[in-house]
């Protein structure tokens, strides 16, 4: 499971990349209830629950980009991860910089192609809640390649899979960082293989945020009222609780479910 005790590759923040910073704002807040801090300076902000930062936003930055969700992990040197990546055959966005004193940011991509980002704290450790009704709790890759990626993130991370029967989705394989998790959960999300039809259908890697509620089709319904569309239809997953899927009203797409007891 998802903690705030931050190790290195465990989720340690997400930002979404918006067209429209006010128009994004409004849709979060109708969906989840969450409140707005503007950064100093503008442009970038934090949404916040019950006064601590569950996820962050942003303009669009990199010429091209879409709107998207990006999921941060924890790095203790920010260059090294660099370097690892490199070796690993990723690319770099975003070369390592820092931002004020709250810490260390980079960019990358996985040779899959998934976009994805390490924060190296400094004032700022990352997100202050996890695992809570309307705050991150899980992180799932969809990938062109599952080996490629698997075998880029355990040199980079040192990351270790699990795998487990999906069904007609074939294998999903579970992820855990090194000494990440709470007791014997130290799962942080999951991985899979984009299947053929989505592969024709022009399908990319690509990592989704998954945020906790209590009550899926209610919160798929508020998304909905608001202008997102569906990806996944509120669907019921044995073993595992309820989720759904949409883009957002501007096309970053994102996750919900109820299943986990610290989010139900």
């Amino acid at each position: 499971m998802l903690t705030t005790r931050y190790v290195s590759g465990s989720p340690n923040w997400i930002d979404l990349g918006s067209p429209d910073i006010d128009a994004g704002v409004a849709f979060y807040a109708a969906v989840f209830g969450w409140t707005y801090q503007p950064a100093p300076g503008g442009g970038y902000g934090f949404f916040q629950r019950d006064g601590g930062t569950v996820a962050a936003i942003g303009p669009l930055t990199e010429q091209g980009a879409t709107p998207s969700w990006t999921v941060h992990f924890h790095t203790d040197d920010a260059d090294a991860t660099r370097q690892a990546v490199v070796a690993a055959g990723g690319t770099v966005r975003t070369e390592p910089d820092d931002v004020f004193t709250a810490g260390r940011l980079a960019a990358f991509t996985d040779p899959t192609g998934a976009d994805f980002a390490v924060w190296q704290p400094g004032d700022v450790k990352g997100l202050d809640t996890v695992m809570e009704p309307g705050t991150l709790c899980w992180t799932e890759l969809y990938t062109t390649d599952l080996s490629a990626a698997q075998d880029f993130y355990r040199s980079v991370f040192s990351w270790t899979y699990q795998e487990m029967d999906a069904g007609d989705d074939g294998p999903y394989h579970l992820i855990s960082a090194p000494g990440g998790g709470e007791g014997e959960d130290t799962t942080q999300g999951g991985a899979l293989q984009l299947g053929p039809e989505n592969l024709a259908a022009g399908s990319r890697s690509e990592w989704h945020p998954y945020f906790g509620v209590r009550d899926v089709d209610a919160v798929f319904a508020a998304a909905g009222a608001h202008g997102a569309t569906t990806v996944i239809p509120p669907t019921t997953i044995p073993g595992v609780g309820r989720m759904a899927q949409v883009k957002d009203p501007a096309g970053a797409v994102f996750a919900l479910i109820a299943g986990d007891p610290a989010t139900t």
